[in-house]
């Protein structure tokens, strides 16, 4: 990965969490929600967004439908804000990695806890 993918990947990624803290609008959005990886292609023509849900299945389902309708304005804003030639057109893929590292965490904490050790 070049540098210049590597600066527009975060870029991209501050400017969509900026977003959506700040101008998203959506009551369908629930729990928890960063963005905590953007892979842009080496074209700039598409860029996928992981997206982590702390929630319920059902809150993570909610948020990922009101992500993929407001991914209209969320481009035209990421263009707009970085005001690139071309503006990829934005995937949103759910994100589980934080609630697995949640469970490892949990599993270890329990683990610890029947050997009578602390973590």
């Amino acid at each position: 990965m070049s540098r210049r993918t590597e600066r527009v990947n975060d870029l991209i990624r501050e400017e969509l969490s900026d977003l959506l803290r700040r101008e998203l609008r959506d009551p369908r959005i629930a729990g928890l929600v960063t963005v905590t990886q953007v892979d842009v292609s080496p074209d700039l023509r598409t860029a996928k967004a992981y997206v982590s849900v702390l929630g319920t299945d059902a809150e993570r389902s909610s948020t990922m439908e009101a992500m993929e309708s407001a991914r209209p304005f969320l481009r035209r804003e990421v263009g707009r804000r970085l005001r690139m030639r071309t503006i990829p057109d934005l995937q949103f893929v759910s994100d589980r990695s934080m609630e697995e590292a949640q469970a490892m965490t949990d599993l270890m904490r329990r683990t610890a806890a029947e050997r009578g050790e602390t973590l």
